[in-house]
């Protein structure tokens, strides 16, 4: 059960999260969504970002080209939301929908657990 200030800190995970994916969906080809796990027990260490995009190509691309933009951009938007994290890096990760489709019919909530 997560405390009120869980919650709270949720919220505004969610909402600097949901900026940065806005920005995303325009700039970064290939890219769909993002979400976020975290274990508020062991907060902010578990917390972890996880961009979605179509294609395993689309995702190296990015990946290759964009990584340094994307987990300064991650840092910003938990920053802006209260969280502080060491280093950023350990909590970015990225994905596909192929790999997704192939390795788990499309559950993306089992997927992210083995993350």
């Amino acid at each position: 059960m997560m405390r009120k200030q869980d919650k709270k800190q949720e919220r505004a995970i969610v909402s600097s999260l949901t900026r940065a994916c806005e920005e995303w969906l325009e700039a970064l080809p290939g890219f769909e969504w993002l979400t976020h796990t975290v274990d508020y027990r062991h907060f902010p260490d578990s917390l972890m970002v996880t961009l979605i995009f179509t294609t395993p190509q689309t995702m190296q691309d990015a990946r290759s080209t964009q990584y340094t933009a994307i987990v300064k951009r991650i840092q910003q938007a938990l920053g802006d939301a209260g969280v502080s994290l060491h280093h950023p890096e350990r909590h970015v990760l990225f994905d596909n929908e192929v790999d997704c489709e192939r390795q788990h019919q499309g559950n993306w909530a089992a997927r992210l657990a083995t993350h």
